[in-house]
């Protein structure tokens, strides 16, 4: 091996985010000193980012089987029959770290990364979602990172040719040095032509496919594995760059290859390029990998192996290949105007050998680069439990119309249409229901059948309680998707969390995946794929606990999709589900009372389930109008969404006797759902409810043009639109700041 690579020292190995012990046991492994290539391949597979090292032994326990589940975690993607010979496809990955440094790029990248995941699977990319967090409006960085990051959403799969159908923004002071961007992508493809990682065979080619490999996120996983601190604005140069419209090109030519019969294995190169894809592919064979790497097509000159073979250079694809097939498989990159270029090829020894020129930049043994990944059952501590606060024992600032107005109005709970009307919603034709809803629909190759795409999380409640947070944030994603009518069908998940070796915080990890663990078996939801980001921290600071869940559901009947909106004046307005007015982390309490304490609700799995099923029955005999499903801001913000959305307000109810006022109209009780429907249905309803042993209780009607909550005065929907319409456009349109 050359001996113009820089010495291995101590400060080398600790520069590339591998600890002593860490660097013990690569020494034990190889039995010898790694050269600077091979001490970078070690880097890129043993960062936490690639091999999941604090949080393997907890994700072990999740639910990731069932019976429509075709492929679950260790692929690039998530795969669950909808039947009919047809397949979803989905994950969803983060980009936090490099969308806080280069918000645009940061952010497209992530979306082009995820959307690479789903069609190398042979799944044609028809949906993405996102998952945004940003810091207090009112720090300096925010609206900067804001505008970029919706920028670089937008213009990636705007160009791409995907629709943008859904998600969430939130807002918090402890985002303020490490913003949260998690995208998601869902594609179709058909249950018995999906493409795997797995390389088998001997002596096959391994071919580069895409753009030109640069400099560009070189230690990009290393930097998502690390804490933020005063240089970070230095590792701009780490941050990749997208080309969307080579990506669909590369698209385009990779589902024509997959058709041609002459993908053995495909894999595309995320996080740690051409080493990750390289060694999974071989790993998961029992197979070894040459690589000739002077055979790379470069756009720069001068690379070494080490800049090779860790560049994450965007729009890249590594696959093995029937040899008899090249020149059908080189045709069609020809066509499409992309590289293709035979960089190896399978072997029998087990070993991942790089060579450059001829000269041998690193002979690994292949298996263990993976297998032998450190693996820590890190120390943690459960988080202490918060005391319930009963909203009797909190005087109320605000009045309920004046509470409602703030509410709607705040940075939290406004309108996010600024965001999402910068995105392409309806592209490819097939979106039913866009951004603004519970969750969105969209057509499954012109229908009949829908697919409908959620993401959601409540991290306030996480930090309170990590295991309650955990279930919330499955069910509210379950409740999202029954609320339009759809039978939830699997979860991927987006865990970002602070820095692990704090036992605080890997106790909050735990926690969370104990929750996630537990809702996803009792609502039949199981996990296919995910992500996990930790090290989301700046200065010591770490970020809110989001553990971010996306899901997907099926609908049998897009025609008979509900929506939010209001339709008929003169229908009765009912919740179905309890409330006991729960306030502990509640909007109400953080936002209208200024404090962020207390318990968060509570979850009972057996009556989310039963709830939602009732509800979905509703929904499938068209016996509801509108269904809402009650979270964020309570009833009276479900509610008045509900009115927005439709343009015809409410009369409601005083709150019953003994309630609270605040905790009525704001609490934040589980398990809700406010539905409307005709006056003739109303008894019916309420009715058939008992029979099932669920509350469903009559809270109002329908009409006029406000919303009336009990003796309050009347608020007008103009009025309330203005709220709730006007806060991010007139933040955005504030003055610029520096970045």
């Amino acid at each position: 091996m050359s001996s113009a690579e820089p010495a291995i020292t101590p400060e080398l190995v600790a520069s590339h985010g591998l600890k002593p012990d860490e660097y013990d046991r690569i020494l034990k492994l190889i039995g010898r000193e790694p050269s600077f290539t091979e001490l970078g391949i070690f880097s890129a597979m043993w960062n936490e980012h690639c091999s999941y090292k604090s949080s393997k032994i907890w994700l072990k326990t999740l639910p990731v089987t069932g019976p429509k589940v075709i492929q679950g975690p260790g692929e690039n993607a998530g795969v669950v029959d909808i039947g009919d010979g047809d397949a979803v496809v989905f994950k969803m990955e983060s980009h936090n770290h490099p969308s806080f440094i280069e918000p645009y790029q940061g952010a497209a990248t992530g979306v082009g990364g995820i959307l690479r995941d789903v069609f190398t699977m042979g799944a044609r990319p028809v949906a993405a979602l996102n998952a945004l967090r940003f810091g207090a409006p009112d720090h300096p960085r925010t609206r900067h990172l804001v505008s970029g990051v919706v920028a670089g959403v937008g213009g990636y799969g705007n160009s791409f040719g995907v629709p943008t159908v859904g998600g969430l923004v939130g807002f918090h002071p402890r985002y303020d040095g490490n913003i949260l961007v998690n995208a998601m992508a869902v594609g179709l493809a058909k249950a018995d032509a999906i493409f795997y990682a797995k390389a088998t065979g001997v002596g096959l080619p391994v071919v580069y496919l895409g753009s030109k490999t640069g400099r560009d996120g070189i230690h990009g996983a290393t930097m998502a594995s690390a804490e933020f601190d005063e240089a970070s604005e230095e590792k701009r140069p780490t941050v990749q760059v997208g080309d969307p419209f080579a990506e669909k090109l590369l698209l385009e030519a990779c589902l024509e290859l997959m058709a041609s019969g002459s993908v053995v294995a495909i894999q595309d190169m995320g996080a740690a390029g051409l080493t990750c894809s390289a060694v999974e592919m071989g790993a998961k064979g029992d197979l070894g990998i040459r690589l000739d790497l002077e055979t790379v097509p470069v756009r720069e000159t001068g690379m070494t192996a080490y800049e090779m073979m860790l560049s994450e250079s965007q729009e890249r694809m590594l696959m093995v290949l029937h040899p008899e097939k090249e020149d059908v498989a080189r045709a069609i990159f020809t066509k499409w105007g992309l590289d293709f270029a035979v960089v190896g090829h399978t072997t029998d020894d087990l070993r991942f050998k790089v060579f450059l020129n001829g000269e041998l930049k690193a002979d690994l043994p292949i298996k263990e680069l993976g297998d032998q990944a450190p693996e820590y059952d890190r120390p943690h501590v459960e988080t202490p439990k918060a005391a319930e606060i009963v909203a009797s024992s909190v005087a109320a600032p605000l009045d309920t119309r004046e509470a409602l107005m703030a509410l709607v109005g705040s940075p939290e709970l406004s309108s996010r249409r600024w965001v999402w009307e910068q995105y392409d919603h309806i592209i490819l034709g097939e979106t039913v229901q866009k951004p603004g809803g519970d969750a969105a629909v969209v057509r499954v190759e012109g229908g009949p059948k829908g697919l409908a795409l959620t993401a959601d999380v409540t991290p306030r409640y996480c930090e309170a309680d990590p295991f309650e947070g955990g279930k919330q944030a499955v069910a509210e994603a379950w409740r999202n998707l029954t609320a339009v009518g759809a039978k939830p069908l699997a979860v991927t998940d987006n865990l970002n969390f602070g820095n692990p070796e704090k036992p605080e915080i890997m106790g909050q990890l735990v926690g969370c995946i104990k929750g996630i663990g537990e809702a996803c078996r009792a609502l039949d939801f199981p996990v296919v794929s995910g992500n996990v980001s930790l090290y989301n921290e700046t200065q010591g600071r770490a970020i809110l606990p989001t553990p971010t869940i996306g899901a997907v559901g099926l609908l049998d009947d897009v025609a008979k999709s509900a929506t939010i909106a209001i339709k008929r004046e003169g229908e009765a307005v009912i919740v179905i589900g309890d409330a006991k007015g729960w306030i502990g982390r509640s909007c109400w309490l953080w936002l209208v009372a200024g404090r962020e304490e207390g318990a968060p609700p509570p979850v009972d799995l057996s009556v989310e389930k039963r709830n939602g099923d009732f509800v979905r029955s509703m929904i499938s005999a068209g016996v509801a109008t509108a269904v809402h499903d009650v979270s964020d801001g309570g009833l009276a913000v479900a509610v008045a969404e509900m009115a927005l959305a439709g343009r015809i307000g409410a009369r409601l109810y005083a709150p019953p006797a003994g309630a609270t006022p605040h905790g009525w109209w704001f609490g934040e009780d589980q398990a809700r759902y406010v539905v409307t429907t005709s006056e003739q249905n109303a008894a019916t309803v309420i009715d058939a409810a008992a029979q099932a042993g669920i509350t469903a209780t009559r809270i109002g009607t329908t009409g006029g043009d406000r919303l009336i909550p009990g003796e309050e005065a009347p608020i007008l929907l103009d009025e309330l639109r203005e709220a709730h319409e006007g806060w991010f456009p007139r933040y955005m349109a504030g003055p610029a700041v520096d970045a």
